[in-house]
């Protein structure tokens, strides 16, 4: 169904300049850590367990190894705690017969969760390491009674499940928010209630946490050997350095690798700059866990969990217009500012064309944001993913290269009507430009340098050829190109604009190398002394959302808290 499309051409200095063959080196600069021996650490706090992040992962892991009478103090670089566990939806796939699926009828066990998450006829689940996944359903229950007992509240409705992630027994639940409180809720989405209750619980325990302090060094007794000593950490609230000792073991749960660059192009090198983040301004998936563990040694695991095509690692936006398009940031919220737009919803994709940043459609754009209810087969959106960070490209002195950048919405005042859309702030973020207005599309292209990820300008011509085969697409009631179901709408009628449509990373289904005891695995296979990690930051399995958080991070502490105290 596709046409050949004439490239764009651009000079080599200025492809080189603007960065379109990919991550090189200027992006990925001053990322390595700094060398310190264990010798030249002045310590100026220590705790029996340092947890690395207060999210899902981290303060369960702090509770649990609190509960076991280790001292704790987690660091956690944000304003505030939660992480993505706070701007989630609040469900949480918890099984094996918890007394929720018991109040409702629905009979599971731990055999049964470790089955149904090491399938081998699942895409999302024959990948997954049996070890970290019978240790995961062996502690279900117990997980689920140690939220309840730390103040977690559920929604008491039937769990349900999710056929894109493989498990055919109900387990998911929700958490019922925990307040209206934007200041105290961030976006008042129902994550709150898993947190702020953690977070008390935490701090009633006893538990110290240290916020605005950012990991930037795991120390080890020797730089590749030797037990995990503490950590050094940036007070980013202009405190300087500070070093904590854990006398028994850290703990590294910082939320996965979605917002690092160096880290995600380890997985897929095409994932480059532009590429938006779910929960963020919020929460960053930092890499942190990841970066300085294998600077001591540590490996990563699982990595083919990590792939594209699997789930929620990567997808098409929720919302238009704004440069984070996963959740809908609420005006008064704490992070709106920085959010910079709340976003618009595309009701019917006949109403939009998207184009890559050379203005070239290259896909249906009718295809759905992502998988949810297919059962292990392939669903379109995948191929709609990899055109988008494949479809446009350049010519360099003669030499082909394809590159990524941004995905644009482009319609017209017609279908702004028939979206019912405000084209106006707080929806759509004009001031930073991921929001464009022009009368001719022509200027509508041309305004888009104002986006700091269109590296390269949209051909005007290019733009204004793609509307007019679009349109005559219109009249023949069918997609020549793309097979756009009987498109039903020209783009005609100024004004014209371009909403920011660019793919979204969301969960990270692969990190450090861990065992079912939640120890962090060096690159021969030995376990790092004193070294554990949970969450997104592990690798393992590729289960989605909070449960897989909640339990590694309670798998964490129990054995954390076990540990020998270091001399």
């Amino acid at each position: 169904m596709g046409r050949k499309r004439p490239e764009a051409a651009v000079g080599r200095r200025a492809f080189i300049r603007n960065g379109a063959a990919g991550v090189g080196a200027t992006a990925l600069a001053g990322l390595a850590p700094r060398v310190v021996s264990a010798q030249e650490t002045t310590w100026h706090r220590e705790a029996d367990v340092v947890v690395v992040g207060s999210g899902a992962s981290g303060l369960p892991a702090a509770i649990r190894a609190r509960d076991l009478g280790a001292s704790v103090i987690v660091v956690e670089e944000n304003f505030d705690v939660g992480g993505h566990g706070m701007i989630s939806q609040g469900s949480v796939a918890l099984g094996g017969g918890t007394s929720m699926q018991q109040r409702h009828g629905i009979e599971d066990s731990a055999d049964q969760v470790y089955l149904e998450n090491t399938r081998p006829d699942h895409v999302h689940t024959r990948y997954n390491d049996r070890e970290v996944v019978r240790a995961f359903a062996d502690h279900n229950v117990e997980a689920f009674d140690f939220l309840v007992e730390n103040g977690v509240r559920f929604v008491d409705a039937r769990p349900h499940r999710v056929p894109a992630e493989g498990a055919f027994t109900f387990r998911r639940q929700t958490v019922a928010p925990w307040s209206q409180d934007l200041n105290e809720t961030i976006n008042n989405t129902a994550g709150s209630g898993l947190m702020r209750a953690l977070e008390r619980s935490a701090r009633a325990k006893g538990v110290e946490i240290l916020l605005q302090h950012r990991m930037t060094r795991i120390v080890r007794e020797e730089p590749l050997a030797g037990r995990v000593l503490g950590i050094a950490c940036t007070d980013l609230d202009g405190g300087g350095e500070v070093n904590i000792r854990a006398r028994q073991a850290v703990i590294a749960c910082t939320g996965g690798s979605s917002s690092n660059l160096a880290v995600r192009t380890i997985y897929n090198p095409l994932l480059t700059e532009e590429y938006q983040v779910g929960c963020e301004p919020y929460s960053r998936q930092s890499g942190d866990a990841e970066q300085q563990g294998m600077a001591i040694g540590g490996s990563l695991g699982a990595t083919n969990n990590m792939r594209t095509e699997s789930y929620l690692a990567l997808c098409k936006p929720l919302w238009i217009g704004c440069r984070y398009g996963y959740d809908r940031w609420k005006p008064g919220g704490p992070v709106f500012d920085k959010a910079g737009a709340s976003g618009m919803a595309v009701s019917d994709y006949q109403d939009v064309i998207l184009v890559n940043m050379l203005g070239e459609r290259f896909y249906d754009e009718t295809v759905g944001t992502h998988l949810f209810a297919m059962e292990g087969a392939h669903d379109p959106v995948f191929d709609y993913l990899a055109a988008a960070l494949s479809s446009a490209v350049l010519e360099v002195d003669g030499v082909r290269h394809r590159v990524g950048g941004p995905i644009w919405a482009v319609f017209d005042a017609d279908a702004a009507v028939r979206e019912e859309w405000e084209l106006r702030h707080p929806f759509v973020d004009s001031e930073n430009g991921y929001f464009f207005q022009a009368d001719t599309l022509e200027e509508l292209a041309g305004r888009l340098t104002e986006n700091a990820y269109q590296k390269h300008p949209m051909p005007p011509a290019a733009l204004r050829a793609t509307v007019a085969r679009y349109n005559t697409f219109v009249d023949l009631g069918e997609d020549r190109d793309f097979g756009k179901p009987e498109p039903r709408y020209k783009l005609q009628k100024p004004p014209f604009y371009a909403a920011w449509a660019t793919p979204i990373l969301h969960d990270t289904y692969a990190g450090l190398r861990v065992n079912g005891r939640s120890q962090v695995l060096d690159v021969f296979g030995a376990v790092i002394p004193g070294f554990y990690c949970a969450g997104e930051s592990a690798g393992g399995f590729a289960l989605h959302g909070l449960g897989r958080a909640i339990v590694g991070g309670y798998i964490a502490g129990t054995n954390a808290a076990e540990e020998p105290t270091g001399a």
